[in-house]
């Protein structure tokens, strides 16, 4: 059996692909498994340094504003599109999965044009662009949301949930020794901010104006800065000289993250709140404006409705956050029916119900 997986670009799609491809990799170990992703994007450290092999393609992302430069971009695109046809000849996928992400686009389309089985993986409350153009010809569409019907044809959807890291959310520990192996006083609250894998400018800004408060209030703080912004981050809090406070630019063991926090300040990617609900953790979700059709805002609105987070928008962050913070440290209760809420939502097993799927249509 072949399996090739396509999309990327951020770790919203490539840490779903890996969780794929290793339940894959668990039921039918001899597998043969090809990524593809798209050139200078994360997937291509993140996959080979997974153990997976990977193609890149030259693909990019249309210009919504600056319309004229979309002209080198559907240059990248045919240039893609040969590409992907190569791939296929050579690796001949008994199916060909989507993750979302510019990769998967000509990928997938390619695969539909020969006849090779496809199934597409939809992470967020509001189905991708590239998602919404591949989903009449797919076999299968896998989704972690209600009402994924107005974006896609009903008959083939199936609510698997978001496939996330196994190891994100199955530590054993108790929440006192996930704080001591994190390095934090286990009788303070811990407050853990996340932007994401590349950062979040809005919540680093609002971080810098609000760190010395919660620190105040009794609080640790674990602050991932994101690589982009880890320099200007650690410069705005030089002078604090505080135990209780880490900020760093990538925190590897989120298994201790998850199971040592008190309370997740994060931004709103389908994979992190698949987490979040997975983990049963209390959560501040500050949706990011600048993702395509603010499918971020849709994503935290359906946990918010629902009593399983606390939503501030992203121009009310530097305002907002710190009072939110506060209050949600003061209130214990509040925090408990937000994670039990947040748990109540969560779909288990989502990477076990795809690979069934995937096997379902090979063996038609």
């Amino acid at each position: 059996m072949k399996v090739l997986i396509s999309g990327g670009g951020t770790g919203g799609h490539i840490f779903p692909a890996l969780a794929i491809a290793n339940a894959v990799r668990r039921r039918v170990p001899e597998t043969g498994i090809l990524f593809v992703g798209a050139e200078g994007r994360m997937e291509m450290e993140r996959v080979p340094a997974a153990g997976y092999e990977i193609v890149g393609l030259p693909v990019a992302g249309f210009d919504r504003k600056r319309l004229w430069r979309n002209v080198k971009v559907l240059w990248k695109l045919m240039k893609s599109m040969r590409m992907a046809r190569r791939v296929l000849r050579d690796f001949q996928p008994d199916i060909a999965v989507g993750v979302g992400g510019y990769a998967s686009g000509p990928m997938l389309k390619e695969a539909q044009k020969r006849g090779i089985p496809t199934l597409i993986q939809e992470q967020n409350s509001y189905a991708g662009v590239t998602n919404k153009l591949l989903a009449a010809n797919a076999d299968r569409i896998c989704v972690a949301y209600d009402g994924m019907e107005r974006f896609f044809p009903g008959e083939k959807i199936i609510k698997t949930g978001n496939p996330v890291r196994k190891d994100v959310v199955s530590s054993k520990l108790s929440q006192e020794d996930a704080k001591r192996e994190l390095g934090f006083n286990p009788n303070r609250p811990l407050v853990v901010v996340v932007g994401g894998s590349l950062g979040a400018r809005t919540i680093n800004d609002s971080m810098k104006l609000a760190v010395r408060d919660m620190l105040k209030s009794g609080a640790s703080v674990l602050w991932q800065t994101g690589k982009l912004y880890a320099d200007e981050c650690q410069k705005a809090i030089a002078d604090i000289n505080n135990e209780n406070l880490i900020a760093t630019a990538f925190v590897g063991r989120m298994d201790l993250v998850y199971r040592g926090a008190d309370l997740v300040v994060s931004r709103a990617g389908a994979s992190t709140i698949s987490e979040i609900q997975l983990a049963g953790v209390p959560a501040v979700l500050v949706p990011s404006p600048n993702v395509a059709e603010d499918h971020q805002r849709k994503n935290a609105e359906a946990l918010a409705q629902r009593g399983a987070a606390v939503m501030i928008l992203d121009r009310e962050c530097a305002e907002k956050l710190p009072r939110v913070v506060t209050e949600m440290l003061r209130d214990p209760k509040k925090r408990e029916e937000l994670g039990a809420n947040a748990r109540k939502m969560a779909l288990e097993n989502a990477d076990e119900k795809i690979v069934d799927e995937i096997l379902k249509i090979i063996k038609r």
